[in-house]
C-alpha cells in the first residue's frame, strides 16, 4: 500500500487492523502478500480517519529536544496538554483536545535543544512526508542572531557562500536565502534540514550563533504563539 501511495506504512497498519482495507474481497491482515496486479479496496471510513488526525503547532522553548528524551532533557511533546494549548487558537471551537491526540504524535522536523521556534507534531503521515521527505522543497525560516568571530562586518563574498557554495559533511548545501535583518541578526531560510545546519554554517565563514528561532514553514508562520503554548493546524491551514 505504501508503494502505490495509498497510505503511509503506520496508516496502512491502522487501516488493515481496523478491517478497511480488502483484497479479492476478504478483509486483509497484516503482514499478506498482495501481487503487484492486484487490486486493494479501502473502506472510505478509512479516509474519514485520516482527515480525524491531528497536527499540532508548537513554540518550542529552548531546554526541550525534539524527539526522544535524552541526557535528562524531556522531548518537546511534553508540552502538548489542555492548560498550555493556546487561548487565542483558531480552532479553539471546532477541535476538542483529547488524550487520543497524543497517539503517535512526532516530530517532523527537528530543532535542536538550544533553538526555539516553530516545531511541528503530527498524526499524519502525509504532513511528515511532506515536511521532512527527501524530495521536500518546503521552506523554513529562521532568525539567526550572530557573534562575529573575526574583526570587522561579514564580508560580501563571505554572505554569498552562505547563500550557496558551502559543504557540510562532503555533500554541497543547496541554496538558501540570507540577508542581514539588522547588525547581528540574519535571516535564512532553507530548502533542507541538515543537523545544526545553520550553526555550522556560519562557523564556516566566522560567525558564531547566538540565538536561532525558526518563524516559519512554508506558508505557516509562528506568529504570536507563545513559548511552550501551542495551537492546532487550522483545516484551511497549509504548508
Amino acid at each position: 500500500m505504501t508503494e502505490r501511495g495509498l497510505a503511509s506504512r503506520r496508516e496502512a497498519d491502522e487501516w488493515i487492523a481496523a478491517g478497511y482495507v480488502r483484497v479479492r474481497g476478504a478483509v486483509a491482515v497484516l503482514g499478506q502478500r498482495v501481487a503487484p496486479d492486484e487490486p486493494i479496496d479501502i473502506d472510505p471510513r478509512a479516509r474519514t480517519l485520516q482527515q480525524q488526525r491531528v497536527t499540532v503547532l508548537l513554540h518550542k522553548p529552548i531546554g526541550y529536544v525534539s524527539g526522544q528524551a535524552e541526557d535528562d532533557h524531556q522531548p518537546a511533546v511534553v508540552l502538548v496538554r489542555a492548560e498550555n494549548r493556546w487561548r487565542e487558537d483558531p480552532t479553539q471551537r471546532q477541535i476538542r483536545f483529547h488524550a487520543g491526540h497524543l497517539r503517535h504524535l512526532a516530530p517532523a522536523g527537528r530543532l535542536d535543544i538550544d533553538s526555539t521556534g516553530l516545531l511541528v507534531l503530527t498524526q499524519d503521515g502525509r504532513i511528515a512526508r511532506l515536511l521532512i521527505g527527501d524530495d521536500s522543497r518546503v521552506e523554513k525560516e529562521y532568525l539567526v542572531r550572530v557573534q562575529h568571530l573575526r574583526p570587522g562586518r561579514l564580508p560580501d563574498s563571505e554572505l554569498e557562500r552562505l547563500r550557496h557554495g558551502l559543504v557540510l559533511d562532503g555533500v554541497p548545501l543547496k541554496p538558501a536565502r540570507v540577508s542581514w535583518q539588522n547588525e547581528d541578526q540574519l535571516r535564512v531560510v532553507l530548502r533542507e534540514g541538515r543537523k545544526r545546519q545553520i550553526r555550522r554554517m556560519c562557523e564556516l565563514v566566522g560567525l558564531k550563533v547566538v540565538g536561532l528561532k525558526r518563524v516559519r514553514i512554508g506558508s505557516v508562520s509562528l506568529g504570536p504563539l507563545p513559548p511552550g503554548q501551542w495551537r492546532y493546524l487550522g483545516p484551511h491551514e497549509r504548508f
